[in-house]
């Protein structure tokens, strides 16, 4: 039998994992919120409808070099590898740990489940680097009481807050430790290295209808629906055991050294960078549904902070159970991903699949059709994924949903006044749905690879009642700004309701 050092283990878990990763990123067709997002990274901005502009940002260079989906899904590749480096570094260096402890915690974030096997890019890629980068820093100024390193951890928070909004709970965990250790000017220099990206994001929003505050705090919600359901508690806990299980018993077991931990600063900035967002979570799931990808960016914090108090042993254990946890994912996502896609042709999520993986065959079904007609679709993730792959705007033609509205920013309506359309639908459509808005329609049926799609041909848009049965409809349900909101411009009003 081979024993190999904890270094060793680490090396080994690192390329596999790495190998696995960027196999599955070159191999996996790409998703439609990928491709929503990468249409941000064609044309970067100071924010965008859903979310602020980081990831655009991130995607603009890659985006520029190719549509490659391996070269897109670099960061989300090389996320867990520089996150794992960032423990083992900040336990090497700032926490005075063995090369053991280092390695072992190292190893931990490699195997958290998801690090295995999400290569896919989303808002919460960067979100994760600039929290953890800011958490590191914030340690080791709590731990050395430098106010330095506090705003530098203010400003790489404030680079989270530019890539989601959940950064702001990770602010708070900073106010808490302000508050608890009695140092509220440490907090004074993080706000202030936060600040000027939370005043770029707040004059976008000024100047942008306020979308991602309609968003975010209104539309989401009272279209999704809340209120309390036993499932919402359940599945929250189910997450965290997922990402988690074998550190959150430890370390539920080995709570009176947590409490030791407590009272040296910089292991309390850790507790408090993963205590607050998850008591904030769990406060949440009595009302709502929480996503596993909302847990993202404190699990690091989490296996940090543990690393620090469990023995080795217990680390060693963890280790050992997140192992072959992951060896459970990766077995089943190779299989499955060298099944040919017909393989699911009796299932109901057939279609779906067919539509991301044949998406180039598709455009290849309507091309006959298309000379003299502007494309569209019936949902912003057809239309995503249609853009990403015909590298030009695909609206989405209707009222929608409240979520992926970017749609709204890009497109103006007015400048397809008497064009013919053509309407690329999953669904069978009603024929009363569009006959309002054109001259006549003509729908045709795609077959393609057993999946069924429908293109409706539509001549002389009609905008004036598009805009008062369709756009209307609209303004009223997703632009109700708050009377209290100062309101610069706002482009929906602008092109469609001039005030």
């Amino acid at each position: 039998m081979i024993t190999l050092t904890s270094r060793q283990w680490l090396l080994v878990a690192l390329a596999t994992t790495l190998v696995f990763r960027v196999w599955l990123s070159a191999a996996a067709p790409m998703t439609a919120d990928e491709a929503y997002f990468i249409l941000w990274g064609r044309a970067p901005a100071l924010g965008f409808y859903d979310h602020p502009p980081m990831v655009g940002w991130m995607l603009a260079p890659l985006a520029a070099l190719s549509d490659a989906p391996w070269l897109l899904r670099l960061p989300a590749v090389l996320l867990p590898p520089l996150v794992a480096l960032g423990v083992w570094a900040a336990l090497r260096g700032w926490f005075g740990r063995d090369e053991d402890t280092a390695n072992l915690a190292a190893l931990a974030v490699l195997l958290v489940p998801t690090n295995v096997w999400n290569v896919f890019v989303t808002t919460d890629t960067p979100l994760v680097l600039f929290s953890v980068a800011s958490l590191l820093v914030f340690a080791r100024a709590a731990a050395r009481d430098s106010n330095g390193w506090f705003f530098v951890s203010g400003v790489l928070l404030g680079l989270a807050f530019l890539s989601k909004y959940f950064a702001v709970l990770l602010g708070l965990a900073y106010l808490a430790w302000a508050m608890v250790s009695r140092r509220p000017k440490a907090f004074l220099f993080v706000f202030l290295g936060a600040l000027p990206f939370g005043l770029l994001n707040l004059y976008w929003n000024v100047n942008a209808c306020w979308c991602n505050v309609m968003f975010n705090a209104i539309n989401r919600h009272t279209e999704g629906g809340t209120g309390w359901s036993p499932a919402n508690p359940a599945l929250y806990a189910a997450s965290l055991a997922y990402l988690a299980a074998p550190l959150l018993w430890f370390a539920w077991r080995g709570r009176a050294r947590l409490h030791e931990a407590w009272q040296r600063p910089g292991e309390r900035a850790l507790l408090l960078a993963w205590l607050v967002p998850l008591a904030a979570f769990a406060a949440l799931s009595t009302i709502r549904g929480i996503g596993l990808h909302w847990l993202f960016s404190f699990v690091p914090a989490l296996v940090l902070s543990v690393a620090l108090v469990l023995e080795r042993r217990q680390l060693v254990l963890s280790v050992r159970f997140l192992a072959a946890f992951a060896v459970l994912h990766m077995v089943p996502i190779a299989v499955v991903m060298a099944l040919p896609l017909e393989t699911w042709k009796t299932s109901w999520i057939y279609p779906r699949l067919v539509f991301p993986g044949r998406v180039a065959e598709l455009m290849g079904a309507i091309a006959p059709d298309l000379p003299g007609r502007l494309l569209a679709t019936d949902s912003y993730a057809s239309s995503a994924l249609l853009s990403y792959h015909a590298r030009r705007p695909v609206p989405m033609f209707g009222r929608g949903t409240a979520h992926a509205r970017q749609d709204d920013i890009d497109t103006d309506w007015r400048a397809y006044a008497g064009k013919d359309l053509l309407v690329l639908r999953r669904q069978a459509p009603l024929l009363q749905d569009y006959q309002p808005y054109f001259r006549d329609i003509e729908v045709k049926k795609i077959q393609l690879s057993g999946g069924v799609y429908y293109a409706i041909l539509g001549r002389g848009f009609d905008y004036e009642v598009y805009r008062a049965r369709v756009l209307t409809d609209i303004r009223d349900r997703y632009y109700r700004i708050p009377a209290m909101l100062p309101v610069g411009r706002c482009y929906f009003f602008e092109r469609y309701f001039p005030r």
